[in-house]
C-alpha cells in the first residue's frame, strides 16, 4: 500500500514539473517579441507613418523591364507581392509603368497600401502634377511624393518652387509625406543638410555600384566608395527621417545569389535604413527577396 502511495505521490510531483515547464516555456514564448519579417510595417523614420520593410519597384530601367512582362501579369505581380504582404508600391510618373498602377491596386485595400511616387523636372503648377498622380492612382492622397533624380549639390535653391508646391501639397492632405531621391554624393549632401525633406530614397549595397561617389556620371555601374553614403545615412536617422534604401541588387546586375545576399545582410544589418525597394519581374524573384530579407534579420 505504501508502495502504491509513493508511485502516486511521484506521478503527481512529475506532472506538476512538467506542468510548470511548458506554463514557463509558453509564458517566455509569449514575452519574446516576434521574429522581424521582410513584409513587417515599419515606422517610416518620424513620419508618423508606417510602410513595408520590403517593397515593390516599379520601375526596372524606367520601367522597361515590368513593362516586358505585359499587363496582366504586371497587375498579377502586384497582387501577388501584396498577397505575401508587400504593401509598399514605389512608382514615378517617368515609369513608362506609371499609368498601369491605378488599375493594379483597384482591388486592394487603400487603407493597406503604401504608395510611393516621384515627380521629375520643375513643372510650373506642381499641384495640378499631384493631382494628377491622385487621379492616375484613383486615390486621394499618395503616401509620400518624391522629388526624382537630384543630382546637382544646389537643387534646394534651384527648386524651391517645386519644394513649395509640396508642401501645399502636403497640407491639403493630398500627400502624407515629402522628400527626395538623389543620384549624385553633391545632391545627396545637400539633401541631408536642408531641413526640408522628410524621407529620403538612397542608393545602397555594399559592393557600391550603381551609388553615390566621387563618379557623377550614375548611370554607369561604376565601383563607388560607400562609406561617404553610409555617412549621410546615419545623418538623416539623427535628424528623423525616414530612409529607403534602392539600388540594392545593384540595378539588376547582381545575378550572382551570394551579391544579392550580401547586398541584402548589409542593408537588414543597418538601423538607419527603415525600408529597401527592389524591382520585381516575377513571382520568383519576390519569394527570394523575401527568403533572403528573413534569413539576414535572423542574423541581426
Amino acid at each position: 500500500m505504501g508502495r502504491l502511495i509513493d508511485r502516486r505521490q511521484f506521478i503527481k510531483h512529475s506532472a506538476a514539473v512538467a506542468g510548470s515547464i511548458a506554463l514557463a516555456r509558453l509564458s517566455k514564448a509569449q514575452q519574446a517579441p516576434p521574429r522581424p519579417t521582410a513584409t513587417d510595417k515599419v515606422p517610416l523614420g518620424k513620419t508618423g507613418l508606417k510602410i513595408s520593410r520590403l517593397g515593390i519597384g516599379t520601375g526596372t530601367n524606367s520601367g522597361r523591364i515590368q513593362v516586358e512582362i505585359g499587363r496582366e501579369a504586371f497587375d498579377r505581380l502586384i497582387r501577388y507581392a501584396y498577397d505575401k504582404g508587400i504593401t509598399y508600391i514605389d512608382t514615378a510618373q517617368s515609369y513608362r509603368t506609371f499609368e498601369w498602377i491605378g488599375r493594379s491596386i483597384k482591388r486592394l485595400p487603400r487603407e493597406r497600401l503604401f504608395i510611393l511616387s516621384k515627380i521629375p523636372g520643375m513643372p510650373e503648377d506642381v499641384l495640378s502634377v499631384v493631382d494628377r498622380h491622385r487621379k492616375t492612382f484613383d486615390t486621394d492622397y499618395v503616401d509620400c511624393m518624391l522629388i526624382h533624380c537630384m543630382m546637382e549639390p544646389d537643387w534646394t535653391e534651384k527648386f524651391k518652387a517645386v519644394m513649395e508646391g509640396f508642401d501645399k501639397a502636403l497640407e491639403k492632405g493630398w500627400i502624407k509625406a515629402k522628400g527626395v531621391s538623389c543620384h549624385t554624393l553633391g545632391a545627396l549632401k545637400a539633401a541631408v543638410e536642408s531641413p526640408w525633406p522628410q524621407v529620403h530614397l538612397v542608393r545602397v549595397n555594399p559592393q557600391g555600384y550603381y551609388t553615390d561617389g566621387q563618379w557623377e556620371n550614375w548611370a554607369r555601374p561604376t565601383k563607388n566608395d560607400i562609406s561617404p553614403v553610409m555617412e549621410q545615412i546615419k545623418l538623416m536617422h539623427q535628424k528623423g527621417r525616414g530612409v529607403i534604401g534602392m539600388k540594392l541588387i545593384g540595378n539588376g546586375t547582381f545575378t550572382d545569389p551570394e551579391d544579392r545576399q550580401k547586398a541584402i545582410r548589409f542593408a537588414m544589418a543597418c538601423k538607419e535604413i527603415n525600408a529597401v525597394v527592389i524591382g520585381f519581374k516575377d513571382e520568383k524573384e519576390i519569394d527570394e527577396a523575401i527568403d533572403r530579407i528573413n534569413k539576414a534579420l535572423a542574423e541581426v
